[in-house]
């Protein structure tokens, strides 16, 4: 068996989750639950990132120590990402010990092989970041992302020969056969860093002298891990690094990590070096997503446009708020969330066009066939024109998911929902009823089978939906353990159809 091991980023606790972290999430937790449906051994990571300055500062705000405070925010996370059936393996704090032991030994390596040494850093360093700033990245004198003056920062830290790792990387990116290869998606996110890195690298400063919230240096406990080192390495303490465990070799290198664009330098440049300097492979695929504005502006709190997941959900349910997060933007594009968008697309395509085929079918069976519907040995040329279109978009729509492109993943889905709506106008059923009852049940035997199917494709994206369509279809939830393109195949559950009664309203309309 194969395995796929995915990465979100470690979210940062110096406040609650939003709309943003969830974006990533729900992504990551689509392509686990597609690949454990293709049969992968699949291992979904996610977690938090508790230690550096940010952290300390929000812990003394809220009166706390900044474990405590840690503790408080992870259950923030935890309990959005059960809100929203986020399916991850495991859930790790930068604060756990097997962490900790994990930053000790890849820094520990990388000390003893040369690639780190003591030197002075001068420059301007945003808190809010967690970052240095040149003069460039700066407006106005202030970070633009957090509206402050950086500090001018001075002191004795240790660095990581980031510079000594220039052409190998050039080379990893950029060669298919190189020992190192890796991928930056989507394209337009592989030029942009291919460009700067062609430009040249300077040492990577990875040590605090000044800073007690976090990961002592194992050579030199005086100093302290800096923080972004110190979050980049729980991609391999997730899997056993620390440990010397086997699950460490099952799954490493990890197969994506995916994030936001504004990350992208750390796990694209600064990660596969440091993994190459300890002599350890560097991830398969870093793909960066983009950013969004929340009704054409910049989220924030101050603004009153600050969505918690929690607000998604209200308003548009479990799978509603993951499949509109998903299908909103083109993954890996900058775009705007508008709620009014929102509401006319659930109402759209999941209350009218898929609830309502839903509804409509099911009602049918038990109206003229009393719930139970068979398929018959004959081969009309208008079904036989339906499974060949519904097979095929539906290999599409897998085929789309596991590229990460899940617009067109649902456009291509949707177009099995319009083509079957489609389809119950051309047969029209309820005159087949007087007319012709062999045809008629045929033809809802058809219907049915393609509800079946884009139940299966659709199951990643809103598994709790799916399965409830597969329940009124009178077939078990779809068990993980069966194979996607199988059952996604026309004929895969049967010879028919056992409907008990008409079932709930899948998507409500929002008036």
């Amino acid at each position: 068996m194969s395995k796929f091991y995915i990465t979100t980023p470690i979210y940062y606790v110096n406040d609650v989750p939003h709309i943003g972290h969830a974006y990533t999430t729900i992504a990551a937790d689509v392509l686990a639950r597609v690949h454990r449906r293709l049969g992968h051994d699949v291992f979904f990571l996610t977690g938090t990132d508790e230690h550096g300055a940010k952290i300390a500062e929000a812990a003394v705000a809220a009166g706390l120590e900044p474990k405590a405070f840690c503790d408080r925010i992870v259950e923030h996370f935890k309990r959005t990402w059960r809100q929203l059936d986020i399916s991850y393996d495991h859930f790790i704090r930068t604060t756990d010990l097997r962490h900790e032991e994990s930053v000790r030994n890849l820094l520990s390596c990388l000390y003893e092989r040369g690639y780190v040494y003591k030197g002075v850093y001068e420059g301007l360093y945003c808190v809010g970041c967690e970052r240095f700033k040149t003069e460039e990245d700066l407006v106005n004198g202030k970070c633009p992302d957090h509206n402050r003056e950086p500090i001018v920062y001075s002191e004795e830290n240790y660095f990581f020969k980031l510079s000594a790792f220039r052409d190998r990387l050039l080379a990893a990116l950029e060669d298919p056969n190189s020992p190192d290869y890796y991928e930056i998606k989507p394209a337009t996110r592989h030029n942009e860093v291919v460009g700067k890195l062609r430009v040249g690298l300077s040492d990577l400063s990875i040590s605090r002298a000044q800073l007690s919230w976090g990961i002592p240096l194992p050579f030199d406990p005086k100093q302290t891990t800096y923080v972004w080192v110190d979050a980049l390495i729980n991609y391999l303490s997730g899997v056993g690094y620390s440990d010397d465990s086997p699950t460490f070799e099952r799954y490493w290198p990890a197969d994506v990590h995916l994030m936001a664009k504004d990350i992208l330098w750390f796990h694209a440049i600064i990660w596969p070096a440091m993994l190459m300097a300890a002599g350890v492979k560097p991830p398969k695929v870093v793909f960066a997503h983009g950013f969004f504005t929340v009704g054409g502006q910049k989220m924030s709190k101050t603004l009153g446009n600050f969505l918690p997941p929690a607000a998604l959900v209200d308003r548009f349910g479990i799978d509603g708020a993951r499949f509109l997060m998903l299908t909103e933007i083109p993954f890996g594009q900058d775009g705007d969330i508008n709620l009014e968008n929102f509401k006319a697309r659930y109402n759209a395509q999941l209350a009218n066009e898929l609830g309502n085929l839903v509804n409509r079918v099911t009602s049918m069976i038990h109206r003229y066939f009393k719930g139970t519907v068979a398929t018959s040995q004959r081969s009309e040329s208008d079904v036989e024109e339906l499974r060949k279109f519904v097979e095929l978009a539906a290999k599409k729509a897998i085929e789309r998911l596991v590229e990460i492109d899940f617009v067109a993943a649902s456009e291509t889905t949707r177009e099995i929902v319009v083509r079957l709506n489609q389809f119950v106008e051309e047969t029209q059923p309820w005159q087949l009823a007087k007319a012709n009852r062999e045809s008629l049940a045929e033809v809802l035997y058809a219907l049915a089978e393609g509800i079946r199917i884009c139940a299966q494709v659709i199951w990643p994206v809103m598994p709790a939906s799916a399965d409830k369509i597969l329940t009124q279809l009178g077939l078990p939830p779809a068990p993980q353990s069966d194979p996607l393109p199988e059952v996604a195949r026309w004929g895969a559950a049967g010879a028919g159809f056992t409907i008990q009664a008409a079932g709930e309203v899948l998507f409500p309309k929002i008036e």
